[in-house]
């Protein structure tokens, strides 16, 4: 999923100095910018005014009357005009400037939560003469040197920002008060960006929120209530660009668009949030980044490094934390790391919140710290943008979504300053459906399967803790061990057996502690060791672990190397396919009408149809990553290890005969009994993204969830990627499969697979048109000309099997059809080669991607028990 940034919101992706390293919120923009000024300090009792002789007046005489909120940045809260002031008495001090959502819009798509963090930046207050500068300085360009002109020798070489300039509004002994109207009165997080063109701040509808606003000793919080308006709103429907999302057991529950989650398109409101928070002191030490340790890092250019050295220097994210007896092995922290579970959050799912969090106490004590990891309730009244608390949030969208891990830090040095987790309330939903799907389990239809309930608990247990493994530092750690689990970091699917009766057995479908990767991180990044023999100590942490197969392959590897994988389980993909479609064919033997409760439209079955068919496409996925995969590691010169080899030709082969199976029509075929249940949606359940498309309008599609699961399997395969390291890695090796080799294996299992009905013959006619779809896109659009050259003889091939007699005249027609379309695509290669576009496929990755709001009442069962 994504660009390392510290401080952030993960997996995945924003610019430096955003907020957010897993996943991608709004970025802020700060700047001047719209809307007609008032009380800006001009003149006039609300205004910022002149004292006689053209001084300004005392900061005292300014405020008599107001409210004060003392702390890190003095305001004053004048009821009057609506007007907020602060006290700036820090200049050419650098601090923090955080912004973010303290309300939200609750749609997945358009991506705006409570409790978002935004755009974090250090800032310093400049005086010039009257006017008052917030500067950011640049540190992405240093020097690490005594020499003082060598150091303004760059900084004078990059560009600062002068964010936002103030003027002067009373002034006593040194300190001014400047007027924070047009600073806070403005769309300082980019809402409009994010809810699509037409929408603006709309000032005379926005004001200051003073049960937001607070202040602290080293961190000022300020509320603002923001309204982004457009013309020709009204009521809901409007606005935004992304496709509606369906909803189980009612009508459809949309979220795609800003008409399905507010009152009026109109008028949208929402509250931002600025924080203003005093840096860390100095004695933090940063510890230098090893691409093998698991940890996101920051960077920048030193140019007085040494010759012969990295100018670039790179150190890790981590939150400070010391033990009270450094020579100890086993000592209590100074002061713990703790973490705040949001009080909103329902039982049982707040127990299973804390209690995923709290694993990692594990590994901290594995690194040498007693009771260094805490995680307890978040107190009465207090903030989740609070820069004071590491937080855990139950953030509610109207469809399911991402769930994030991101941080506040420091970016001079990585000391992480605030974790903060923001976990989707219907992200357990899919495993829900999955358990469903694979057991139907409602026999009587009236049951509440405990085994579900576990096994949702569960991942909700993993989930949290792998989220705030990010806020903690951490990436997704995807290979896969010989020693089984070893990471929470990983992105779990459920794992299933088949017990020898054919039951399933749920018992193991998600870890239930840290694992081994984790602890080895752990020590790593906050382990406690001698200045003298850090360096080796570090270095042995990560060398006994790779010895012993606990190693740590992240996002970009997975669709290179055959042993990283996300949303799978076992270290061969291979076998692990195989394995996977036992147990979707299991759950499809005994899928029907048991799959949803007594009372429900049969239509509905399809929502639970869905995951369950699709339940190997992650697992394809990984296969597919052997094809032309590559076995390697962050290798280091010196440490004696082979970089990187070629997947086996046996491995490669292995992975290609458990892909074909996927297409067979055998396979994709539904059953005459289910297919005899799908009935046309009734009123009020309209369909929605988390089905399958169809052609065939109202009526179910038979042959639509065939083309869906080939068209994942083959587009996995024929990537223009892959397609190039399979010539590569033949002119290697002659030995490995070639594209053509691979091309052929499709092809043939695409037009020669078995089909013993009228039925699975449809479905093999489907899987021709998309393999050579597939094929003609390749042709199209690959960079390497061998890769183009190699599929367009393949398509000739094609051509040529289609000259062949057939007998059956559904085959002949559809041959007519694919020879005339690769004809058409070589006499106008720039054209499309098809009038009709592909079928989209369900939302897959993340498990809790957008949807279904059908977990509520699993939500409101917690609640009641």
């Amino acid at each position: 999923m994504r660009r390392w940034l510290m401080v952030l919101l993960v997996g995945v992706v924003l610019a430096p100095g955003a907020a957010g390293m897993w996943a991608a919120p709004g970025g802020p923009s700060i700047g001047p910018e719209q809307g007609p000024s008032t009380g800006s300090g001009q003149g006039g009792p609300q205004g910022g005014g002149q004292g006689r002789g053209g001084r300004p007046p005392a900061i005292a005489d300014r405020t008599a009357g107001m409210q004060k909120l003392d702390g890190f940045m003095p305001l004053y809260w004048d009821e009057a005009s609506g007007t907020l002031f602060m006290e700036i008495g820090r200049f050419n001090q650098e601090l923090i400037h955080l912004a973010g959502l303290s309300s939200g819009l609750g749609s997945n798509d358009i991506g705006l939560d409570r409790a978002q963090l935004g755009g974090t930046r250090i800032v310093k207050f400049e005086r010039v003469g009257p006017k008052i500068f917030m500067t950011e300085p640049n540190y992405d360009y240093r020097a690490d040197s005594p020499d003082a002109a060598e150091r303004k020798a760059v900084e004078d070489a990059f560009a600062k920002s002068i964010l936002w300039g103030f003027t002067v509004a009373a002034e006593s002994d040194g300190r001014v008060l400047v007027d924070l109207s047009d600073f806070l009165m403005r769309d300082t997080y980019g809402l409009a960006g994010r809810l699509g063109a037409g929408y603006r701040f709309d000032r005379t509808r926005s004001a200051v929120s003073m049960p937001g606003t607070k202040n602290f000793p080293k961190n000022t919080e300020i509320d603002v209530i923001s309204t982004m308006i457009t013309e020709g709103g009204g009521g809901r429907g409007g606005g935004g660009a992304a496709a509606p999302a369906g909803g189980r057991g009612g009508g459809p529950q949309q979220g795609g668009t800003i008409g399905d989650v507010a009152p009026s398109t109109e008028a949208v409101t929402m509250r931002q949030h600025h924080s203003f928070v005093e840096l860390p002191d100095a004695s933090y030490k940063p510890r230098a980044a090893d691409p093998r340790s698991g940890y996101g890092s920051r960077s920048y250019l030193n140019f007085s490094t040494p010759f012969g050295q990295d100018v670039r220097v790179r150190f890790i994210g981590r939150h400070r934390l010391e033990k009270k007896d450094p020579g100890a092995a086993m000592s209590e922290p100074v002061k713990p790391i703790t973490y705040y579970v949001d009080r909103g959050t329902p039982e049982p799912i707040r127990t299973a919140l804390i209690t995923g969090a709290s694993w990692w106490n594990q590994a901290f004590e594995a690194a040498g710290f007693r009771n260094a990891f805490k995680v307890e309730m978040m107190p009465e009244g207090a903030d989740p943008l609070d820069v004071r608390y590491n937080t855990i949030t139950w953030v509610h969208r109207s469809t399911r979504g991402w769930s994030t891990g991101g941080s506040v830090s420091d970016p001079r040095t990585g000391e992480i300053i605030k974790g903060h987790v923001t976990l989707g309330s219907l992200r357990a939903q899919q495993d829900y459906l999955i358990g469903e799907g694979l057991l139907s389990p409602y026999t009587n239809g009236t049951e509440k399967p405990q085994v579900l309930t576990d096994m949702v608990l569960a991942r909700l247990r993993q989930l949290s803790a792998h989220e705030v493994g990010h806020t903690i530092g951490l990436g997704h750690n995807y290979y896969d061990s010989t020693t089984g689990r070893t990471s929470v970091m990983d992105y779990p699917h459920p794992l299933v057996s088949l017990r020898n009766d054919g039951t399933m057995d749920f018992t193991d479908a998600y870890t239930n502690s840290i694992g081994e990767w984790d602890k080895v991180a752990i020590r790593y990044g906050y382990g406690v060791f001698p200045q003298a023999t850090a360096a080796a100590e570090l270095k042995r942490v990560l060398d006994e672990a790779w010895d012993t197969a606990i190693r740590y392959m992240t996002n970009q590897d997975s669709d290179l190397h055959p042993r990283v994988d996300a949303w799978n389980n076992g270290q061969d993909a291979a076998a692990s396919l195989d394995r996977i479609m036992s147990i979707r064919r299991a759950g499809m033997e005994r899928f029907g009408e048991t799959a949803i409760q007594t009372g429900m439209p049969m239509a509905l079955m399809e929502e639970v149809l869905v995951p369950l068919y699709l339940h190997h496409r992650y697992a394809v996925e990984s296969a597919a990553s052997t094809i032309a995969g590559q076995n390697y590691i962050y290798a280091m010169r010196g440490d004696g290890r082979q970089p990187v080899e070629w997947a086996t030709a046996a491995q490669q082969k292995a992975a290609l005969d458990a892909l074909m199976k996927t297409i067979r029509p055998g396979e994709l075929a539904l059953s005459r009994s289910v297919l005899a249940k799908l009935p046309p949606r009734p009123p009020g359940y309209g369909r929605h993204r988390e089905l399958f498309p169809r052609y065939t309008g109202g009526a179910f599609d038979p042959i639509m969830p065939a083309v869906v699961a080939a068209d994942l399997t083959v587009g996995f395969i024929l990537t223009n990627d892959r397609a190039a390291r399979l010539v590569a890695q033949k002119a290697v090796d002659p030995a490995l499969p070639s594209l053509g080799e691979v091309i052929d294996r499709i092809v043939a299992t695409a037009f020669d697979a078995p089909a013993p009905s009228t039925y699975e013959a449809e479905i093999r006619r489907s899987i021709q048109d998309v393999v050579v779809g597939r094929i003609i896109d390749l042709a199209d659009t690959a960079p390497m000309a061998q890769v183009r050259a190699i599929a367009v003889q393949k398509l000739k091939a094609i051509q040529a099997r289609a000259a062949r007699p057939t007998t059956v005249a559904a085959d002949a027609a559809l041959l007519q059809l694919l020879a005339s379309d690769i004809k058409r695509f070589f006499d106008r290669p720039n054209q499309p080669a098809r009038i009709i576009a592909a079928p989209g496929t369900p939302p897959g990755a993340p498990i809790g991607d957008m949807g279904m709001d059908y977990l509520a009442g699993f939500l409101r069962e917690c609640i009641v028990r």
